[in-house]
């Protein structure tokens, strides 16, 4: 385990202290049945804030720290608000790593088991959350309690946390229903994640698909070869996409230099896949690459994916070079992108969803993006599919039957994920209706969206897609926590109060409205996170 059994039972001991003064003080809230929101410290939310100024906080962003890595289980004690890059540093030095990393350093533990966090390797392994055995949380009425993941809970010795009292161990459904429920059915706390083996590269190759359809066809496929470990896609045209495949390898040629994309000076992921595959027109042409493990993890962070071109296209003025990507590259990164984005008040005009499909009709969503909304490039991602009841975005072909029990049980097991990332409509009114034009056709094609966007969906018909609120309300009287928000207060925009709203006349005037964006984030001082990260590449 990290550091000595000292070290260790004093980690444990700091956390069960800030534990019981979150149990006394959210129990406090529950007699006085005060509602509240939890505060994290950050958020990889584009969502606008919804809370009053009256609002209660719970402040947990001092829960931040990995407790411990034991080798010889292979897990993780980690707090919620512990982000990815840290807990990479902290499980590589043991030869490990969790087998769901979010592409974004700043995603944390706790928001990867209360959203939804499907990687390029969630075909093989889920959601983050099927990765997590055990969690710690406290409920709507202050009692702190452990939840065990039922399907590998009995592999688990279990979470230790000092002198907390959560002996009382809860059933199967809290741990599904909290999975993706954004804390409404409790604060988590503690985390206790599976790892895995760590291997030094990632063996990277690049298919060049000549349409859409092929593309799609070409990731399904390549989730069903055994030796892939990591796979996804992305769609520039709909003439040129570019499915990449990663397999966790030890060794790399002698005379390979290995890939990085973590300097400011190395090109951004989704620009070397672009190149990589310009030149080739059938999938028989494979480019490869050995990607050292921890660069191929983050390797979408510089430029957010393709997020950041948009920024320049906002200040247009500056050319979208290498150069001038290496110069302000300490701006490119997705923490201090998601700063300036909100700072801007852009987000209100950007379109940034991430939509589970089904295979069958990805390509007919894909057409309606394209014609819609002239967003690309399209990111492609296959996962695993949760069966409901779950507030994971699960697709649903058309019912075939009358019988739901028989409709479940014909569902692919299999989906895509089409993340969809640029600009929309400038006026709120029509950045609103597109949006929901969007929730309509995916609902209407058997999609569902993910949670931490901008959503529009009334009350009854967000209930009937998520199976109804009987199973959801059960769980919160079972477990006190009726007096917290539900999953629709947390997540519903106001579709009249949103179209109507104006932006300060100023921060609406360009450029002055982005160059405060870029002051806020440099407010933050998120950039000294990068630059001062132990996971780069520094050589052999």
């Amino acid at each position: 385990m990290t550091g000595g059994a000292n070290t260790i039972a004093a980690a444990l001991e700091r956390h069960a202290t800030t534990v019981t003064r979150l149990s006394s003080q959210i129990s406090s809230f529950y007699a006085s049945r005060l509602p509240y929101r939890i505060f994290h410290g950050s958020t990889n939310s584009t969502r606008p804030p919804t809370q009053k100024g009256n609002t209660k906080f719970v402040d947990i962003s001092s829960l931040n720290n990995v407790l411990s890595v034991d080798r010889q289980t292979k897990t993780a004690l980690v707090e919620p608000n512990v982000p990815m890059d840290k807990l990479v540093e902290a499980t590589l030095p043991h030869g490990l790593v969790p087998p769901i990393v979010m592409e974004f350093p700043g995603i944390t533990a706790g928001g990867g088991f209360a959203g939804t966090a499907g990687e390029s390797s969630s075909f093989r392994h889920g959601f983050f959350d099927d990765t997590v055995r055990e969690v710690e949380m406290v409920l709507g009425n202050g009692e702190v309690v452990k939840v065990r993941n039922p399907e590998i809970a009995g592999k688990s010795e279990g979470v230790t946390t000092g002198e907390v009292q959560v002996e009382n161990v809860k059933g199967d459904d809290l741990f599904r229903g909290a999975a993706g429920a954004v804390g409404t059915l409790g604060t988590t706390t503690l985390l206790e994640v599976q790892l895995m083996e760590a291997k030094k590269y990632v063996k990277t190759e690049y298919k060049r698909a000549s349409s859409v359809a092929e593309a799609i066809r070409m990731v399904r496929e390549e989730t069903q070869r055994g030796d892939n470990d990591y796979v996804d896609g992305i769609l520039f045209s709909k003439d040129h996409g570019v499915v990449v495949t990663g397999k966790l390898v030890n060794e790399a040629p002698a005379d390979t230099k290995p890939q990085t994309f973590s300097g400011a000076w190395d090109p951004w992921f989704y620009l070397h896949c672009q190149e990589k595959t310009l030149s080739s027109q059938t999938a028989t042409a494979t480019a490869t690459d050995y990607v050292p493990l921890a660069e191929y993890l983050f390797r979408y962070d510089r430029g957010g994916f393709w997020v950041g071109a948009a920024a320049f296209q906002y200040f247009s003025w500056v050319p979208f070079t290498r150069l001038t990507r290496w110069f302000l590259d300490d701006f490119l990164h997705t923490r201090m992108m998601y700063r300036a984005l909100h700072g801007s008040g852009e987000s209100a005009r950007f379109v940034v969803q991430d939509i589970a499909m089904p295979f069958e009709t990805s390509e007919e969503f894909i057409d309606y993006t394209s014609s819609s909304l002239g967003i690309w490039p399209l990111w492609l991602c296959p996962l695993k599919r949760r069966a409901p009841p779950t507030f994971h975005p699960h697709t649903t072909r058309p019912p075939g039957t009358t019988d739901p029990a028989a409709d479940e049980k014909a569902q692919d097991d299999m989906m895509l994920n089409i993340g969809v990332w640029g600009w929309g409509p400038d006026k709120p009114a029509e950045f609103v209706a597109k949006n929901i034009e969007l929730e309509n056709k995916v609902h209407e094609l058997g999609g569902m969206k993910w949670f931490y966007a901008h959503t529009y969906y009334e009350q009854e018909k967000f209930w009937k897609m998520y199976g109804g609120r009987e199973w959801y309300d059960a769980l919160r009287k079972k477990y006190n926590a009726e007096t917290l928000p539900t999953v629709w207060d947390k997540i519903h925009v106001d579709a009249d109060k949103a179209g109507k709203k104006q932006r300060h006349w100023l921060l609406a005037k360009k450029p002055i409205g982005g160059f405060y964006g870029i002051w806020k984030s440099i407010q933050s001082k998120d950039y000294f996170l990068h630059r001062k990260a132990e996971w780069k590449w520094k050589g052999e």
